[in-house]
């Protein structure tokens, strides 16, 4: 299947595919709700947790780090990743936006504040 031509959609339209992109596999999410909650690990940690073949983890997350789900930091020898929660969440409400079911910003700010 081709690549489509990204230059007819909009940044933001290419942006949301990509995040989408990111969590279209089960390993992903399965390291993303790992991550939500542990706080931060490293790929060691991950992979001791997880199913998953130490090179497989790698792969994915320097995928969902391209896309801007995790952050990385030198943990002494290690590298530590940590859900990006303001990009996640910026995309999110982008996502929303597109489909129209996003809250209105009030209702956001109220709904932060009681919890």
């Amino acid at each position: 299947m081709p690549f489509p031509n990204h230059d007819i959609f909009t940044p933001e339209q290419v942006a949301l595919a990509d995040f989408a992109r990111a969590l279209s596999h089960p390993a992903r999410i399965s390291i993303l709700t790992f991550l939500q909650e542990h706080g931060q690990a490293s790929c060691g940690q991950i992979v001791e947790a997880l199913p998953l073949a130490q090179a497989t983890v790698s792969q994915h997350l320097r995928a969902m780090r391209e896309a801007g789900l995790l952050t990385a930091q030198s943990c002494g020898p290690r590298v530590c990743y940590s859900l990006d929660c303001d990009n996640i969440k910026a995309f999110c409400h982008s996502f929303q936006c597109t489909l129209g079911t996003a809250q209105p910003e009030a209702a956001d700010s109220k709904a932060s504040a009681t919890h």
